[in-house]
């Protein structure tokens, strides 16, 4: 996220010591939309998880009856 937010959102050479508001803008979105999708594949993949645990039960239980 460091380096991906820094590539796109500061210029590769420095002219200031400090951050323009246009950079610190930029950098505050790119953090929040990385955030923002970081949080949401952990949801999908806790569902799958637990999709995948529900199956995977069913599957032992119709071979532990037979």
């Amino acid at each position: 996220m460091t380096q991906a937010c820094h590539r796109k959102c500061v210029p590769p050479h420095y002219k200031d010591a400090e951050l323009s508001k246009g950079e610190s803008v930029c950098l505050d979105r790119c953090v929040a939309k990385y955030l923002e999708v970081h949080e949401r594949m952990g949801k999908k993949l806790t569902e799958l998880s637990l999709q995948d645990e529900e199956l995977l039960k069913r599957m032992q239980q119709g071979t532990g009856s037979a």
